[in-house]
C-alpha cells in the first residue's frame, strides 16, 4: 500500500504565521511561520509515515479563474512582508527534507493536490491524505481520499472522510462545490447569492441535492424574497460554482510515482534548524553528528561503596551539577550528582553522595572552585540536605541569561546546541513528560547527568568571555552570583505563615460571598449564575437593559473592562465587581496559600525566577507573593497570616520611593526632575503643578492622580490613547498632558528619543549595571511591533536599572549583616521591597543598617530613599 501525502502548502504557512507569535532570530530573520510549518511537518511525517509526499504552492497572484471573474480573490489583503520573506526559507527546508515542492503558473496549490489526488483516487494500492486549512478540499474526499483541516493552531486537525462531511454539512463530497456556489466565499470573494448563508444554501441542497436541481426547480423554492434572489442572481451562482471547482487536469510534469519520499539530508536540515534557531526542533533532531558522537563516547564513572570518593573526583576547579526534578523543588529530594573536571566525569547516586563526609566537605569549603547550572537550585537542593554550598564561581544558566534574555530557553541542552553545537539529550527525551515522566536505569541516568557536568564544564570558558566582551563580567560576578545564593538560602529558610489566620480569612470570605450573591440576586430579579458569563449577559442586557460594551461569537462580554465601563449604570455591577475581587482572593491567595504550607516547616517556600524576565527583575512563583493585590484593603489584610518564625521577632519592611522615577531623573539628566527631588518635593503634586499650570498649593487631590499615571506612564512609554483609557479621558486631552509633561521635563524627552535611535543603531539597550535587551524589532515594517519595541527600549533602561539597584542592595544587606554577625535574616523581596525578620534587640541596628545599604547602593544624581516599618506581621510593616 503506497501513503500518499499532500501538502497545501501556502494555506498551512498562513495558518501557522497567524496563529504563532511573530518570531525572529539574532539578525532579524523572521522565522515563526517556518517554525509552525516545521512543527506541522514533522508532527504528519511521524503519524502517517507516507511512502509518497509532496507540498503544492500558488505559483502567482493570477491564474485561470482571473479570466471568468477579474475580481477573484480581490479583496484579500495582501501577503504581509513578515510572511512573505519565510515562503522562500519553507522552499528550502523541504530540500533539506528532500520533500518535492510543486507549482505551476495559472494554476492553484488546490488544483495541484486536486489532480495529483485524483491521479491515484481509485487505485486499490493508494491511500491519500491531505492537509490544508482550505474547506474546498473537502470536494476531493472520498473512499481513499482523506482530508485533514487545520483546526485551532496548526497542529490539532479535524478528519474527514466521506462519512464527517456528512455529518458536518449533510451533504456528500462533491455537494461543496454547490455549497460554495450558492453561499459564495468572501475569502476568495465568490460572490454567491446575496443573503443565501450556510444555512439556507444547506436547505436548499437537502431539497434539490446541486445547484443544477435548484435552478431546475426555481418555482419549488419557499419564499418569494429567497426566490427572487436565486433569479437575479442565477449567473453569479453558477459562476461561483465553477470558480470552487478544483481544476483536477493540470499539465504536471510529475507524476505521483515520481513523489516517492526521498532520504533526509540530516546534515542539511539540522544546520538550517542551527540559523533559525530552532534549538528544541534541533535537539529533537538530534543535534550535531560528529558532536553527538563525541558527548556520547564520554567515559563517566560512577563511584559507589566499590569506588569511594577520592581527591582527584572532587579537586578544584570542578563543574557540579545537581538533578533535582521540578515536582521535588520543595522537599528538595536529589535525583543524583555528577562532577566533571580536569581528572574525568564521575556519577554519584544521591544517597552516596550526601551521606559522604569527604562530598559534604568538599560543597562547603568555600576555597573550591565550583562551575555550575543554576546556581541557586544547587544551592536550594543541597540546604534541604543540610549542605551549605560555598565556593560557587560560575552559572552556565546565568550567564546565558544575561548574554541573550530573549533567548527561548536557558535549559543545558538549549545553550550547548546554540553556543557550540554540542548535543545533550533534553529532560523530557530522558525522563519523558508530565505524567509519564519516569527515571531510567542508573547507568542511563549517570550519562544523562555527566554530559550536563561536562557540558558546564565544556562552556564556562566561552561563555566567561561573551560576558566579558559585552562588558557583563562585573554584573555576573558581584551581582547576580552572589544574589543566586542569597536566593537560594532565601527560598530554603521561607517564611511562617499562620495557618489558622488564613483560614479565618477564607471562612470570612465565604460568608462575605454568599451576602453578595444574595444582593446581587435581590437587585438582578431572580437568582442565576453569577459565575456564568453567558447568565451574567442575559440578565444585564437582555433584563436590565444596560447598554451593550462588546459581544463575543457566545453572546455579550461580562469582561471586567466592560463592568467597569458599566459602573454607575445600576447597583449590581459594583456587587458584581467586588463578588469576583473577592472571589478571586478566597480562591487565588487564601486557597492558593494554604495548598502550598510546607507539611514539614509550616512556611511558605516561595520559588525567586533570576533568569525569567527581560528586564531583569525577579518573579516568584509557586506562589507569586508579587501580586497579592494590596490595594485592595480585603488583600492587604492576606499579609497579616506572614508571621516571624521566632517569638519576639518582628517582621521588617524596607521600601525604595519612587524608584524608577529617580532612575529616569538620573539617566535622562533632566535639570527640573533633578532638583525636584534634591528640592525634596512630592513629584506627582511638581508634575501636577507643572502640567496644570498652578502653584504647589493649588494641586488637588484629582491633579496629582492624573500627574501619577502621567509620571509612571512615562517610564512605561505609554501612548496617549493608553493614558486615556487608565484616566477615563478623551485621547485629546491625554495627549495634551503628555505634550506638558515634556514640555516641563525636556530631558525626558530628549532621552526617549536618543534611546530609541541609540537602539536603532545598536539593535539592543542597556541598564546602568550593563543589563542588555535586544529589540530586533526596531526595524520591523509592522508599526505595532516597531511601536511596541520602541517603548521598550524607552521604559527597559529604567526598569530594568531599578531591578539592578534592588538587587544590588540585597547583596549589599546580605554582606553587611553577616559582617555585623547579626542574627537576622532576609525573607523576601517584592519589587521595590525587601522583608527582614529581626530579633527585637536588633531593630534599632537594622534601622540604621538598612538605611546606610540601600540608600548608598548606588550613586545617583538624585537622593535614593529608603522608608522603613516593622512590626509583628507583615501587615503592619507596612
Amino acid at each position: 500500500m503506497n501513503k500518499f501525502v499532500l501538502i497545501d502548502g501556502n494555506s498551512i504557512a498562513y495558518r501557522a504565521f497567524f496563529a504563532l507569535p511573530l518570531l525572529n532570530t539574532d539578525k532579524g530573520v523572521y522565522t515563526n511561520a517556518v517554525y509552525g510549518f516545521t512543527t506541522m511537518l514533522l508532527k504528519v511525517l511521524e503519524e502517517q509515515q507516507p511512502t509518497h509526499l509532496a507540498v503544492a504552492f500558488d505559483a502567482g497572484k493570477t491564474t485561470f479563474r482571473h479570466e471568468t471573474f477579474k475580481e477573484y480573490k480581490g479583496k484579500r489583503e495582501k501577503t504581509p512582508p513578515e510572511l512573505a520573506e519565510q515562503l522562500p526559507v519553507m522552499r528550502d527546508l523541504l530540500k533539506a527534507f528532500r520533500i518535492d515542492s510543486i507549482e505551476l503558473d495559472q494554476y492553484e496549490a488546490d488544483d495541484i493536490i486536486g489532480t495529483l489526488s485524483t491521479q491515484v483516487a481509485e487505485d486499490e494500492e493508494w491511500e491519500v491524505h491531505i492537509y490544508t486549512g482550505d474547506k474546498d478540499l473537502l470536494q476531493l474526499v472520498n473512499d481513499h481520499v482523506t482530508v485533514h483541516l487545520t483546526k485551532k493552531g496548526i497542529t490539532n486537525v479535524d478528519t474527514y472522510q466521506p462519512k464527517q462531511v456528512d455529518e458536518r454539512y449533510g451533504l456528500t463530497p462533491a455537494q461543496i462545490i454547490d455549497l460554495k456556489g450558492l453561499m459564495g466565499d468572501s475569502s476568495d470573494n465568490i460572490p454567491g447569492v446575496p443573503g443565501v448563508g450556510e444555512k439556507t444554501a444547506l436547505k436548499l441542497l437537502n431539497q434539490f441535492h446541486s445547484l443544477e436541481g435548484v435552478y431546475e426547480h426555481l418555482e419549488e423554492v419557499s419564499g418569494k424574497k429567497l426566490k427572487e434572489k436565486l433569479q437575479d442572481n442565477e449567473q453569479e451562482a453558477r459562476m461561483s460554482k465553477q470558480l470552487a471547482t478544483i481544476y483536477r487536469e493540470v499539465p504536471l510534469t510529475l507524476k505521483p510515482a515520481d513523489l516517492a519520499r526521498g532520504e533526509v539530508d540530516e546534515q542539511a536540515v539540522k544546520q538550517l534548524f542551527k540559523e533559525l534557531e530552532f534549538q528544541s526542533l534541533l535537539s529533537k533532531f538530534g543535534g550535531d553528528v560528529e558532536e553527538k558522537v563525541a558527548m556520547e563516547n564520554l567515559t563517566i564513572t560512577v563511584l559507589s561503596n566499590d569506588a569511594p570518593l577520592l581527591d582527584k573526583h572532587l579537586h578544584s576547579p570542578s563543574a557540579l551539577y545537581i538533578e533535582m526534578l521540578e515536582e521535588n523543588y520543595h522537599v528538595g529530594e536529589i535525583t543524583g550528582v555528577a562532577i566533571a573536571n580536569a581528572a574525568g566525569i564521575f556519577y554519584m547516586s544521591a544517597d552516596y553522595a550526601l551521606k559522604n563526609d569527604h562530598f559534604k566537605a568538599w560543597a562547603e569549603d568555600d576555597q573550591t572552585v565550583i562551575y555550575t547550572f543554576d546556581a541557586k537550585r544547587t544551592v536550594v537542593a543541597l540546604g534541604w540536605k543540610g549542605i551549605q554550598l560555598n565556593g560557587i564561581t560560575f552559572d552556565v544558566q546565568m550567564a546565558s541569561y544575561l548574554i541573550d534574555p530573549s533567548a527561548g530557553s536557558h535549559e543545558i541542552a538549549d545553550i550547548t546546541s546554540r553556543k557550540d553545537g554540542k548535543q545533550v539529550q533534553t529532560d523530557e527525551a530522558v525522563y519523558g513528560k508530565g505524567k509519564k515522566q519516569q527515571l531510567p536505569e542508573e547507568n542511563e541516568l549517570a550519562q544523562h547527568l555527566g554530559r550536563k557536568a561536562a557540558a558546564i564544564l565544556d562552556l564556562q570558558e566561552s561563555l566567561k568571555k561573551e560576558l566579558e566582551d559585552n562588558h557583563q563580567w562585573q554584573l555576573f560576578e558581584d551581582l547576580e552570583m552572589p544574589l543566586s545564593v542569597i536566593l537560594g538560602r532565601m527560598e530554603a529558610h521561607g517564611i511562617a505563615v499562620n495557618q489558622s489566620e488564613l483560614e479565618n480569612m477564607g471562612e470570612d470570605l465565604t460568608k462575605r460571598l454568599d451576602e453578595l450573591e444574595k444582593k446581587i440576586h435581590e437587585a438582578a430579579g431572580e437568582t442565576f449564575n453569577i459565575n456564568s458569563p453567558k447568565q451574567l449577559g442575559v440578565i444585564l442586557f437582555d433584563k436590565l437593559k444596560l447598554p451593550v460594551i462588546k459581544k463575543t461569537k457566545t453572546g455579550y462580554s461580562t469582561s471586567a473592562d466592560v463592568l467597569e465601563k458599566l459602573k454607575g449604570e445600576h447597583e449590581v455591577i459594583d456587587h458584581i465587581l467586588f463578588y469576583r475581587q473577592l472571589g478571586k482572593l478566597n480562591s487565588t491567595y487564601i486557597e492558593g496559600l494554604l495548598k502550598v504550607i510546607h507539611p514539614v516547616t509550616g512556611k511558605i517556600h516561595t520559588i525567586f525566577n533570576q533568569a525569567v524576565t527581560q528586564t531583569g527583575r525577579l518573579s516568584s512563583t509557586e506562589p507569586n507573593l508579587q501580586n497579592i493585590p494590596i490595594r485592595l484593603e480585603e488583600g492587604r489584610k492576606i499579609r497579616k497570616a506572614f508571621i516571624p518564625s521566632q517569638e519576639g521577632a518582628s517582621l521588617f519592611a524596607a521600601d525604595y520611593s519612587q524608584i524608577e522615577l529617580r532612575v529616569l531623573a538620573h539617566i535622562s539628566k533632566d535639570e527640573n526632575l533633578i532638583q525636584a527631588f534634591k528640592d525634596g518635593m512630592d513629584i506627582h503634586t511638581k508634575t501636577a503643578s507643572d502640567v496644570f499650570g498652578v502653584s504647589t498649593d493649588e494641586v488637588t487631590s484629582t491633579m496629582r492622580r492624573t500627574a501619577k499615571a502621567v509620571n509612571f506612564g512615562i517610564v512605561y512609554g505609554i501612548s496617549d490613547y493608553g493614558l486615556s483609557q487608565n484616566l477615563g479621558i478623551s485621547r485629546k486631552e491625554a495627549r495634551t498632558f503628555i505634550d506638558r509633561y515634556f514640555e516641563s521635563y525636556p530631558g525626558v524627552k530628549k532621552y526617549m528619543e536618543d534611546v530609541v535611535e541609540e537602539a536603532r543603531e545598536k539593535g539592543y539597550v542597556t541598564t546602568m549595571l550593563q543589563r542588555r535587551r535586544y529589540l530586533p524589532d526596531l526595524t520591523s515594517r509592522n508599526f505595532n511591533q516597531r511601536s511596541f519595541a520602541e517603548r521598550t527600549a524607552m521604559n527597559t533602561p529604567i526598569q530594568g536599572s531599578a531591578a539592578d539597584i534592588i538587587k544590588k542592595a540585597m547583596v549589599d544587606m546580605s554582606r553587611a549583616m553577616k559582617e555585623a554577625e547579626l542574627s537576622s535574616v532576609m525573607l523576601l523581596q517584592v519589587h521595590d521591597e525587601l522583608i527582614f525578620e529581626v530579633p527585637e534587640d536588633e531593630i534599632k541596628t537594622m534601622e540604621k543598617l538598612v538605611k546606610e545599604i540601600m540608600e548608598s547602593t548606588v550613586e545617583l544624581n538624585v537622593p535614593l530613599l529608603a522608608e522603613m516599618e516593622h512590626g509583628k506581621t507583615w501587615y503592619d510593616a507596612k
